[in-house]
């Protein structure tokens, strides 16, 4: 949302806000910037992994191409037409967040000023002005904004239309390049708006600050696809400012990557017109002896040409020093930051941690609460179910012996019910027998008592009448 609000505000303040945006893969060629290719048909051979394709687009116009190398952090062309030059120029670098951010909600370019801290790793693919400071270097324009009008001129000033050229050479690439389209190329084809110029750059081995690629070869070609049509190679050597060496497409093409084709169908290079080819040639070779004959016929240019020198050899110590110390300011900048990261992060650190230990105590606790508030309904529903099975016993209970009752015959009943009434009725039988029992038994007794005291009497009687003498008895 920030940088949204940012970019909206450029839009207010800068109302040539240049715009622009990374062409994705399942995109043909260059997208809508495909106009500024003979037959909208890109260069073939570039086909490494690393090379990005920015349509580069002002006030949501495409004003020109560019294949970028997000390994040398350089562009290796930038396609363009030439356009009526603008009278002003006003500088104000871009760069294309896309290139390091490629999530992020920004489709267009916008002012390196304004994005720092909102792009993820910028600067990573890209390279940044800050690469550019203290290193001798400037920023130099593959696509010189000098042969722009000014609805074109603000975009050629990102960083990815730019080079790191020394600020001597990068003068001397825009006068020759601005010189040889305006009085060679535009004058000898019939059709301007057929006229299509690619400036590139070959990268060498060198890097500013480990991180730019300085190219080893500025180079321009240029193709009028109309009849009578032409095309041309020029290559300047960064050893040799004053160097512009003319050749075909074709031999140009030999210096760059292998399988490369600038044009299609090489721009009827085959049968391009002689005539004015030659004088295309001628046009290019007279702008480059007018340069040399102009710095040699000149001896006041010479004479302040060597004073620079001299001071520049006194000067060089200066600078040298003073680029150290902002080096070492720089570099002690960076080591507070870093520390300051440091000591950021180890307190962050700790903090988070007392917060995630916070944070799981509550966790726990809450989930503490949960089991005992869950618990509570399920005991509660537990007891009502005990409470119902004990009643279903009892009515299965009572159901039961309901049943068992029923099933009791209706005679046991009746003699049941019968049985008081017989009970009472039998008690003066039973006294009776029991009186005449007891009658019987007492009788009984008298009887056994009577016989036994005649046995005792017969018993006696026998016992005398054998043992007592009958004589005695006659006496």
């Amino acid at each position: 949302m920030k940088t949204s609000i940012v970019f909206l505000l450029c839009l207010a303040v800068f109302p040539g806000f240049s715009q622009g945006r990374v062409v994705g893969e399942d995109e043909s060629g260059f997208a809508e910037c495909n106009v500024f290719f003979p037959g909208q048909v890109p260069p073939e051979g570039f086909t490494e992994p690393f090379h990005v394709k920015i349509c580069q687009q002002y006030n949501k116009e495409p004003r020109f191409a560019t294949l970028y190398s997000t390994k040398d952090k350089i562009p290796l062309y930038s396609a363009f037409k030439y356009t009526k030059p603008a009278q002003n120029e006003e500088e104000s670098w871009l760069v294309e967040p896309q290139i390091d951010d490629p999530e992020n909600d920004l489709h267009e370019m916008v002012r390196e000023a304004d994005i720092v801290g909102n792009v993820a790793n910028l600067g990573a693919n890209q390279a940044l002005t800050s690469d550019y400071v203290g290193s001798g270097y400037e920023r130099g324009l593959l696509n010189p904004s000098l042969l722009n009008e000014e609805d074109f001129q603000m975009a050629t000033y990102t960083l990815t239309n730019a080079v790191p050229l020394s600020p001597s050479l990068s003068k001397s690439w825009h006068r020759d390049i601005g010189r040889v389209v305006e009085q060679a190329l535009v004058p000898h084809c019939s059709k301007k708006d057929h006229l299509y110029l690619l400036a590139g750059a070959i990268p060498s081995n060198v890097q500013v600050k480990g991180k730019v690629t300085v190219p080893d070869t500025l180079w321009l070609a240029a193709c009028c696809d109309a009849p009578e049509g032409w095309s041309l190679g020029l290559v300047k050597k960064m050893n040799d400012e004053n160097s512009l060496a003319d050749l075909t497409v074709g031999e140009l093409e030999k210096q760059l990557l292998a399988g490369v084709h600038l044009f299609k169908g090489s721009c009827g290079e085959d049968n391009q017109n002689q005539e004015k080819t030659e004088a295309i040639l001628q046009a290019v070779s007279q702008i480059r002896s007018g340069e040399q004959v102009g710095t040699s016929d000149n001896q006041e240019a010479k004479d302040s040409g060597l004073v620079r020198k001299v001071a520049g050899i006194i000067a060089t110590p200066f600078i040298k020093l003073l680029e150290l110390l902002i080096y070492v300011f720089v570099e002690l900048v960076k080591f507070v930051f870093y520390f300051l990261w440091l000591v950021i992060k180890r307190v962050c650190g700790t903090v988070l941690d007392g917060v995630y230990s916070l944070w799981n105590g509550v966790v726990s606790y809450l989930k503490a609460i949960s089991m005992v508030l869950i618990s509570i309904p399920y005991d509660v529903g537990r007891v009502i179910v005990n409470i119902f099975l004990g009643f279903l016993e009892i009515v299965q209970d009572v159901a039961s012996l309901a049943y068992r009752i029923l099933r009791i015959p209706v005679g046991f009943v009746l003699h049941l019910a019968a049985f008081p009434y017989h009970s009472i009725c039998a008690i003066p039988s039973v006294l009776k027998d029991l009186a005449t029992g007891i009658g019987g038994t007492f009788s009984l007794v008298i009887d056994a008592t009577a016989t036994l005291l005649h046995g005792f009497y017969y018993l006696a009687g026998h016992i005398v009448k054998r043992f007592v003498p009958k004589g005695s008895s006659d006496d």
